[in-house]
């Protein structure tokens, strides 16, 4: 772990706590590239930890202090999300595999992160989750089974999907999305294309029964604001 703070931080509002995590990857020529723009004033943007494609990571913002990562969005009934999230960057551009000394080293300091306050596995969460049509990252190749597996995540279960493939509801799948934490001011076709980028990757085409049986499965397993948490 590297101690490299980043100016760009303040309180958490309103006595916040954390009880999100969000991923989100850099899209950027190199970790240190992306260290130093993530520490560079002029940004206005940081994290609180950086993971390189070797495993290295970079601590830049304290857990207890609000990074200025995720933006415009919603997740259920959190609107300020910096002020209720930690941010995780991953040396990353997307169109990759995330490697496998990355993804080792967040397994780690997720599990350290979810100890220490308390956040259970399904608000571990993609920055596309709550910025739907705006952000994509981590993006469809990041392994969330993988997290999953580990109870660090959460993914939808595979039975879920079973089934002839065709039309659906979008009212019903809409229902459930938001009941699941997409609740973000977002059209439906973004909001879908987020579900997919994280739920069931590489999927295309209009909204069908897939779809549905998957967020209906989730949302009812994980349930965003079934903990009583609120704005």
């Amino acid at each position: 772990m590297n101690w490299h703070p980043s100016p760009n931080c303040g309180e958490r509002r309103a006595g916040a706590r954390p009880d999100i995590v969000v991923i989100h990857y850099t899209a950027m020529a190199s970790a240190e590239k992306a260290r130093d723009w993530l520490c560079n004033p002029e940004a206005e943007v940081s994290a609180h930890y950086l993971i390189g494609k070797d495993g290295a990571v970079w601590h830049m913002v304290a857990e207890e202090m609000r990074a200025w990562h995720a933006g415009a969005g919603a997740w259920g009934a959190v609107t300020d999300v910096n002020s209720r999230s930690i941010g995780i960057e991953l040396d990353n551009g997307g169109a990759e595999p995330f490697s496998e000394p990355l993804m080792a080293a967040l397994e780690a300091l997720l599990a350290g992160i979810m100890q220490r306050w308390s956040i259970v596995p399904e608000r571990v969460i993609a920055h596309s989750d709550l910025a739907p049509g705006r952000k994509i990252d981590p993006g469809p190749r990041f392994d969330w089974d993988r997290l999953a597996r580990q109870g660090l995540a959460v993914s939808a279960a595979a039975g879920a999907s079973s089934g002839p493939d065709g039309p659906s509801s979008a009212a019903a799948f809409a229902q459930n999305a938001a009941q699941l934490g997409y609740t973000a001011d977002a059209p439906e076709e973004a909001i879908l294309a987020a579900f997919r980028l994280r739920h069931r990757p590489g999927a295309e085409g209009p909204l069908d029964n897939v779809d549905t049986a998957l967020v209906m499965d989730l949302a009812r397993r994980f349930p965003v604001d079934a903990r009583g948490l609120s704005a």
